[in-house]
């Protein structure tokens, strides 16, 4: 039985450590669950962990009505519209798009995002340590640290002047990702090839312009059309001999990931949550920004690419996929 198997048969059962029998037997807490994605998976388990160990068991004191949109961001609206219906104690959102649809949604139920790139610059918030309104999480910083895998990718490929980057179209953090790795790409000499795409259809043909640009490496925005299409993005990076990195990139077949751990980052959402149904108020929960960003490089694709991974690289890897 794997991880998600195990927890959803632990809420099942209602087992659950000491602290659930603090928790007030007679209060059923609900919580309106908003997914740009289609269905649970490591994330939704990691934000069950969290609520098991803070004490809260479904069908005991705890209920999740959970709305998936399946890739279709026109769909969030009425799910969010669903959630407020019900009156649940609280929204628990994944991806940015989904959190500013929540936002909309309602100003009175509180908000918690499990995972926001640039929670201040998209609005969601008005500052980290005081959010003000009604919604608060963590912060994935997704264009933040940018720059920082631009300097990656230099240092395995130091004579590399022109690297692309995939973004996704009409996302509300493609102009602040791009924004970020513009400024970072004038400092180090980068000339930057920018495809956006906005279908998995478009793929494709972005990478045959990338190759027409001679692009040498590749940076993909983590959104969710990049996590629901990875590998087809990493199959057309393979075809092109691309060396490709994103969050989640090295464990799929691409050569290098980085960022913060998405697991620890949903796990995170359930402190809020907690906090929330004990009469804390979200504007007054200052965003959290992630403390740890892992390296993994995967050195089975940098043979098939003919690449020798740096000694400097390999001994800061997180993880190293052989």
């Amino acid at each position: 039985m794997n991880r998600r198997d195990t927890v959803f048969a632990l809420l099942a059962l209602g087992a659950s450590p000491l602290a659930a029998r603090a928790q007030d037997a007679g209060k059923v807490w609900r919580i309106g669950y908003l997914g740009l994605q289609s269905g649970t998976g490591e994330n939704e388990v990691a934000f069950l962990e969290g609520l098991l160990s803070l004490g809260y068991v479904e069908g005991r004191n705890l209920s999740i009505e959970y709305r998936w949109a399946a890739g279709k961001e026109d769909r969030l609206p009425e799910l969010a519209a669903q959630l407020v219906r019900l009156k649940v104690d609280a929204i628990v959102t994944v991806a940015t798009t989904a959190s500013a649809v929540a936002k909309r949604a309602t100003g009175t139920i509180p908000i918690v995002f499990a995972m926001a790139g640039d929670p201040v610059g998209t609005g969601l918030v008005a500052s980290l340590a005081r959010p003000g309104g009604n919604v608060t999480g963590s912060s994935a910083q997704t264009t933040e640290f940018t720059g920082k895998e631009l300097q990656l990718m230099r240092e395995l490929l130091p004579k590399a002047t022109r690297i692309a980057v995939l973004a996704y179209k009409g996302g509300l953090l493609a102009p602040l990702f791009l924004e970020q790795v513009r400024a970072a790409a004038k400092t180090t000499g980068i000339t930057l090839i920018v495809q956006e795409v906005g279908e998995a259809g478009a793929l494709a043909g972005a990478f045959s312009a990338m190759a027409r640009e001679r692009a040498q490496a590749l940076l993909v925005q983590v959104t969710p059309f990049s996590v629901q299409h990875r590998s087809r993005i990493i199959e057309l990076a393979g075809q092109h001999r691309l060396p490709t990195m994103f969050r989640g990139a090295a464990d799929a077949g691409g050569l290098m990931s980085y960022g913060p751990s998405n697991r620890e980052l949903s796990r995170r959402a359930a402190y809020f949550v907690d906090r929330i149904f004990k009469g804390a108020k979200p504007a007054d929960l200052p965003v959290e920004q992630p403390t740890k960003f892992e390296l993994v490089i995967n050195l089975k694709t940098a043979k098939a690419l003919g690449l020798k991974i740096p000694q400097a690289l390999l001994i800061r890897a997180d993880a190293v996929i052989e």
